[in-house]
């Protein structure tokens, strides 16, 4: 079996675990959520549910594959022989998302690619997006493109690949975003749009406002995915886990916040104020905003940015995701990296296709109004995460006990900070609140409430 690989430094970690966190989720559904739910509030109750529940539950995974130095599958069973199961299901949900999340990052490089070359303006036709989808052929070749890149950086190591890259990609994430906001926000008729984001409105703030922020805040953060296991396994014993989750936060939160003050204003001033016209999914990414950008001056260049940006996003998540099952598979079978790298790259392009084709020829193919890519995302995402997150909580809470984390907290620091909020957090809090989230998922796919 190859030597286990580590990052060099903390900063390495943070910006590779913070690449991960920052995803698509936070370009499009954070903005059209926080627009949705009063604005303000919701950005205040995301806020407060991060830096406590989304706090807790990382810690946790960080230090739980920092202590064993395993991947998800093994981390469990080795802390507690009779939890080896929570770490199979940890493991299946990185293998189900990567290929379709591969789908959407190839999307992601068409509209980049057509911005680039200055054929924008031809996806301002409401037909554009639904006719490039169910094409057979070429969106399968630019979810291979996305593939073949993600692949390359796995193929390069933890350090040379993943840590550099992180380094490079998240810094120019930052900076794109705060050069796409302060022109949005400068334009004319942004400032009501502005208003609309930012002020609060109490009125909106109801339980499935709080279940939408909580669930956001869930699935923005990597978390139950495996993914910040196998980061904390790579992680140095004595990085400061603590700070480092404080920095992945705040990376984390400050992207989503500014891609609502990207997003929002641009879309509401464009729109005249119609908040249908932040509908979530890809009609806000890639049907909405092309629109948008043709109206601005200069669109074309900001549309090219953005689309940068997005694949940035896009590609650290989708390296996270992939590392992570590389991990599971070296750990399973002790093969070698750089072939288990390939092997998963070949299997991410296989089952990719049918998710892409879903779109198309293969429409058909579904169950009630949910595609094949939907469905992958159903199973994975709204029953799948939900129940690994609750069982690691009762695991921690409960089998090997909040002290077996805060030990390790502390192995590298003197002093737990949060240690009293950590213990009720993980203990009582969070197994409550992710079992509502988990229940609102099911309601929602029922229809009984909508998010």
């Amino acid at each position: 079996m190859e030597t286990k690989h580590h990052f060099s430094n903390k900063i390495g970690f943070v910006l590779a675990a913070a690449g991960s966190a920052v995803g698509l989720g936070n370009l499009w559904r954070f903005p059209y959520l926080a627009a949705k739910y009063g604005g303000g509030t919701f950005l205040l109750v995301y806020i407060i549910l991060a830096v406590t529940f989304g706090f807790a539950l990382m810690i946790t995974e960080i230090a739980i594959g920092r202590r064993t130095g395993k991947s998800a599958l093994h981390a469990f069973g080795s802390l507690h022989k009779k939890s080896g199961f929570i770490g199979v299901l940890a493991s299946i949900v990185p293998i189900l998302i990567l290929p379709y999340y591969c789908v959407i990052g190839g999307w992601v490089i068409k509209f980049m690619w057509i911005f680039l070359t200055g054929q924008g303006n031809a996806a301002v036709n409401n037909n554009y997006f639904g006719e490039f989808t169910s094409k057979t052929v070429e969106p399968v070749f630019w979810l291979f493109l996305f593939i073949l890149f993600t692949l390359i950086v796995i193929l390069l190591g933890v350090n040379k690949g993943i840590e550099k890259v992180s380094k490079i990609l998240m810094p120019l994430l930052i900076l794109l975003s705060l050069i796409i906001t302060v022109f949005v926000v400068t334009s004319p008729g942004a400032w009501d749009g502005i208003v609309y984001y930012l002020k609060p409105n109490f009125s909106e703030l109801t339980i499935t406002a709080f279940l939408a922020a909580a669930g956001q805040m869930f699935y923005s953060m990597s978390l139950a995915m495996g993914i910040m296991i196998t980061y904390g396994s790579y992680s140095s014993k004595k990085d400061d886990i603590e700070s480092s989750v404080r920095n992945i936060e705040i990376f984390d939160t400050l992207v989503a916040i500014l891609a609502g003050l990207m997003i929002v204003p641009a879309v509401f001033v464009f729109s005249g104020g119609d908040q249908e016209a932040l509908s979530k999914g890809p009609t806000l990414m890639f049907v909405t905003l092309p629109k948008v950008f043709e109206s601005m001056a200069g669109g074309q260049i900001i549309g090219a940015i953005f689309f940068v940006l997005v694949l940035f996003a896009a590609l650290t998540s989708a390296i996270s995701l992939m590392e992570t099952v590389v991990s599971i598979i070296v750990d399973k079978f002790g093969t070698g990296r750089k072939k288990t790298a390939v092997g998963v790259g070949i299997y991410s392009v296989i089952m990719a296709i049918p998710s892409s084709l879903g779109f198309g020829i293969w429409s058909d193919i579904s169950i009630g109004d949910k595609t094949i890519l939907d469905i992958f995302d159903f199973i994975s995402n709204s029953i799948l995460m939900p129940i690994v997150a609750i069982l690691t909580c009762v695991f921690v809470g409960y089998i090997i006990k909040p002290k077996t984390i805060i030990d390790e907290v502390e192995s590298s620091t003197p002093r737990f900070k949060s240690k009293t909020l950590y213990v009720v957090v993980i203990k009582y809090i969070a197994p409550i609140l992710l079992a509502l989230i988990f229940l609102a998922s099911i309601l929602e796919v029922l229809g009984i409430i909508k998010f």
